[in-house]
């Protein structure tokens, strides 16, 4: 009886291991999030929320594949090395099926990496750099948010109009500032013509000296300035330059700088006429908004942030694959998120074929100032399809397989 027992209880720990890494049907599906949220706490907290909401519905509403979605969720303390070490362990140990999140480019590239290693999908919610989808784009990645060079692009438009030939620019000195930078160059020069970088300011991201970056600025005497400033860096930038006049008779572009997580702490400091790309989430009136929005501030008695949206959809870009896939495969997976289409609060979304971007939009407009707070004013939707490179100059840039 006790050898019959002995093998009853290897034949089952066996069956335990085979099982798990399928998952057994009555067992919920995990998915593995990380992101650096002691970093940068004002996008990801309401991000956070964001993705929890929505996971409180999908598992409402009866899960996918008739499984409850749990989320595994690690800090990767914005450091690529920190973030592929969560990641194998999100894996490995807490056996989750593939991997969402990510906030800076640097870490995003860096699991982007680690997925192809592994051939496990990731789908990078919230890094903005072009290198993700094109020049180290992959067969495992796929990117929600609407690129650097996608945000860029929508602003030229406006930028070409002034017909400014002086131009400054300031930046965070990684590979998220570096490649708004020049994108922005390109693009305008390409819209516009004849233009003259007269000066360029990289700063570390969270280090930046204010006082000497709009002193320098302004000794350049241009006739506009690009930021792709943000946060802290951006509420200093803002600061500085207005005490130093830095702004003064000056046209400003600022990636970003409409984002509630960015402009809310500016209060009435709201730089007046910067043109911006951002979220004006009180005006906007869609029914998919409108439900997202009610459904939020029920929940956590909060307006939500951009962060909120892009985590929420993060989600839905999930069980949707997962839906599409009709198994936890990860080819299978990956299949499913080329030309996977869905709903989010801010329009819909289709992951393309040829690069894996989605095509998620931005809001794009100028700063204003109402009852103390920073606003977006005249502010336009920008679908993320219309503000990309054509299909040939993609190709070249990504790579095959």
């Amino acid at each position: 009886m006790k050898r019959r027992s002995l093998l009853q209880s290897g034949t089952a720990v066996a069956a335990a291991a085979i099982i798990r890494p399928g998952y057994a049907q009555s067992e919920p599906l995990r998915l593995g999030e990380l992101n650096s949220y002691k970093t940068f706490p004002a996008f990801l907290e309401p991000y956070k929320k964001g993705w929890e909401l929505a996971l409180e519905q999908v598992n409402a509403a009866g899960g996918v594949l008739g499984r409850k979605i749990e989320i595994v969720s690690r800090d990767d303390n914005g450091t690529p090395g920190d973030a592929v070490r969560v990641a194998e362990e999100l894996l490995s140990r807490e056996n989750a099926a593939f991997l969402i999140g990510t906030f800076a480019s640097n870490v995003g590239l860096a699991v982007s990496d680690f997925a192809k290693q592994r051939k496990t999908l990731f789908i990078a919610a919230e890094p903005l750099t072009d290198k993700i989808i094109w020049d180290s784009g992959n067969r495992y990645t796929y990117r929600l948010r609407c690129s650097t060079y996608m945000q860029t692009a929508m602003l030229v438009p406006d930028a070409a109009k002034l017909k400014k030939r002086r131009w400054a620019i300031a930046y965070p000195n990684y590979e998220y500032g570096q490649a708004a930078t020049a994108a922005f160059k390109k693009l305008l020069t390409a819209a516009q013509g004849q233009v003259e970088f007269v000066s360029e300011q990289a700063s570390p991201l969270g280090r930046i000296d204010a006082g000497a970056v709009t002193q320098a600025l302004a000794d350049a005497k241009p006739e506009a300035i690009f930021s792709s400033l943000f946060g802290p860096d951006l509420t200093k930038f803002v600061r500085e330059g207005t005490q130093r006049g830095a702004f003064k008779g000056v046209e400003v572009f600022n990636l970003l700088g409409g984002e509630p997580e960015y402009l809310d702490p500016l209060k009435d400091e709201a730089p007046e006429g910067w043109y911006v790309t951002g979220y004006p989430w009180s005006e906007i009136k869609t029914p998919e908004h409108s439900k997202f929005l009610d459904a939020y501030q029920a929940k956590y008695k909060d307006y939500p942030r951009l962060g909120s949206v892009v985590g929420y959809s993060v989600v839905l870009s999930a069980v949707e694959a997962i839906r599409k896939a009709g198994v936890v495969d990860q080819e299978k997976l990956v299949d499913a998120m080329s030309g996977l289409s869905h709903s989010t609060p801010i329009g819909n979304v289709t992951y393309r074929p040829i690069d894996h971007q989605s095509t998620m939009g931005a809001y794009v407009g100028r700063l204003g100032v109402k009852d103390g707070k920073g606003i977006m004013k005249e502010w336009r939707f920008a679908d993320g399809k219309d503000f990309l490179p054509p299909d040939d100059e993609i190709r070249r840039m990504r790579p095959q397989g």
